[in-house]
């Protein structure tokens, strides 16, 4: 699952990206309304977290524009404004939630879960296909009995094969959509991960497999 935090605060915004790797999701960052619209429109993310008081386009504006493009995306509004019409002014606006500075980290992570799973594709927290089974709230895979955990990155790699079978990723795509267009990793990596998973599969006697479409991509199949 791919989230956009936007907060002008550096170091908030590294302590909530931290945060969020740790339980398994990809995270982008911004520090103003119009890096976060030009994300939004390049990205599709499954939580967008927005600081009201940001420079150039504040949040309220930016979740605006969201919702004008016809957008569902679950939206956390996170700002120091605790007020109750600062609140309202945030729903009325198309806001999912509201969480007012200072938070506790553990209630930061519980709302952003609890939006993901609003998001229709992603209301399962149990995946299957074929005999294996992927456990989205421990990060495992199992076939028959057998049973092998996934680190973050082969998690959300797998995640994105088991609820696509048989649909082709480019290795771009995978590469973008797992690591970030800002990460500093080759995008080799993305070869090495399906490797890593194939190895899993096959320890779990899997009868599924990740099969490469020469010249397009990745794709999960029987």
């Amino acid at each position: 699952m791919r989230i956009l935090i936007a907060e002008d605060e550096a170091e908030l915004a590294k302590g909530l990206k931290f945060l969020l790797e740790k339980n398994k999701f990809t995270v982008d960052v911004v520090h103003d309304g119009e890096e976060a619209l030009a994300y939004f429109r390049c990205r599709e993310y499954d939580v967008v977290v927005l600081d009201i008081m940001m420079p150039k386009v504040n949040g309220l504006e930016v979740l605006k524009q969201i919702r004008e493009t016809g957008s569902g995306v679950p939206v956390l509004m996170l700002t120091a404004k605790a007020e109750i019409e600062d609140r309202v002014a945030g729903l009325e606006a198309g806001a999912d939630d509201y969480l007012p500075k200072p938070f506790a980290s553990s209630e930061f992570i519980a709302r952003v879960k609890a939006l993901s799973r609003r998001n229709a594709g992603y209301a399962e927290q149990r995946l299957s296909f074929g005999k294996v089974q992927l456990d989205c709230n421990r990060y495992e895979m199992t076939c028959e009995g057998r049973a092998v955990r996934l680190n973050n990155k082969e998690f959300q790699l797998m995640e994105l094969f088991m609820r696509n079978p048989r649909f082709v990723f480019s290795t771009a795509h995978l590469m973008d959509r797992i690591w970030g267009q800002d990460s500093e990793a080759d995008i080799s990596v993305v070869w090495t991960y399906v490797g890593f998973l194939r190895k899993k599969l096959k320890e779990l006697n899997a009868d599924i497999e990740i099969r490469t479409a020469r010249g397009a991509g990745y794709y999960l199949d029987l």
